[in-house]
């Protein structure tokens, strides 16, 4: 079976959802991900959960190119997190035929952080779509042995953990620890790259992962070694936000970043083989 791409919703966010499935398939991406609510607190809503038309040309432009919806984002489980206040994200989700939702957990009650997310996860099956959280240094779900413990624990089989390159490098996960992941409980994975020496706070943290990640194989993280780790099927998604990278047309920036990825899958096989 051949490598599957995903074109994130990060790397070509100044695009409308229409035009980032046109250049997906331009580009040879099976899929993209499209994001229905916002990330940070400055960031403004997004047209897509709302707007019947265009839902309507989002959903005709996918069934003209053949791509499909990997995942949409993002779903923050906080304290006051109430699993179905979020109905309509998850309609729109599957009008869209999406598969995966991206999920972060912001609630330092560990126990109550479980119970949410094993109910969101519930929830969302009944649509079809599968739960992957997404560890980051600076939330409440830091590492990936605490994100594959919160799955686990969750009892749910539409559970997933979300590893994103930039943030597994950043916190004290191990290959081995990818290695030794349950492949069901994995649905894609997050490439970009990043320097070795960076700024660790939370601010510095946060400032590169949204707007100064650097392409697949141009940087310091051993990505070979991490796609080595992965199941040989997992689907690979570009999040590559850079400010200086944005400068660029959205579609050169779609074929730098899946030109760069590809490149690294042909590493990781040769090094297998000279392995």
């Amino acid at each position: 079976m051949p490598r599957k791409y995903s074109l994130s919703f990060l790397t070509i966010a100044d695009v409308s959802p229409v035009e980032a499935v046109k250049i997906a398939a331009e580009c040879g991406y099976a899929a993209v991900g499209l994001r229905l609510l916002p990330a940070a607190q400055n960031e403004a809503d997004y047209l897509l959960l709302t707007d019947a038309v265009l839902l309507k040309e989002t959903k005709a432009a996918l069934q003209d190119t053949a791509v499909q919806v990997a995942d949409v984002e993002i779903i923050r489980i906080n304290p006051e997190f109430e699993p179905k206040k979020y109905l309509q994200f998850l309609d729109v989700a599957q009008q869209l035929g999406a598969k995966h939702i991206l999920i972060a957990g912001n609630d330092p009650e560990h126990g109550r952080l479980i119970q949410n997310f094993a109910q969101f996860c519930e929830l969302s099956k009944q649509y079809g779509l599968s739960c992957d959280l997404e560890f980051m240094p600076w939330t409440n779900v830091k590492n990936l042995a605490q994100a594959e413990q919160i799955v686990k624990s969750s009892g749910q089989d539409n559970a997933a953990v979300l590893i994103d390159s930039l943030h597994f490098d950043r916190s004290d996960s191990t290959l081995e620890q990818v290695t030794a992941l349950d492949p069901q409980h994995m649905n894609y994975v997050q490439l970009c790259d990043g320097l070795a020496k960076y700024d660790s706070s939370d601010a510095g943290l946060i400032k590169i992962a949204r707007s100064n990640r650097l392409v697949p194989g141009e940087g310091e993280i051993d990505l070979v070694s991490l796609i080595r780790a992965l199941p040989d099927n997992i689907t690979l998604a570009a999040e590559v936000p850079n400010l200086i990278l944005a400068e660029r047309p959205a579609l050169e920036r779609a074929k730098i970043n899946l030109n760069a990825m590809k490149q690294l899958v042909a590493k990781s096989e040769q090094n297998a083989v000279a392995g």
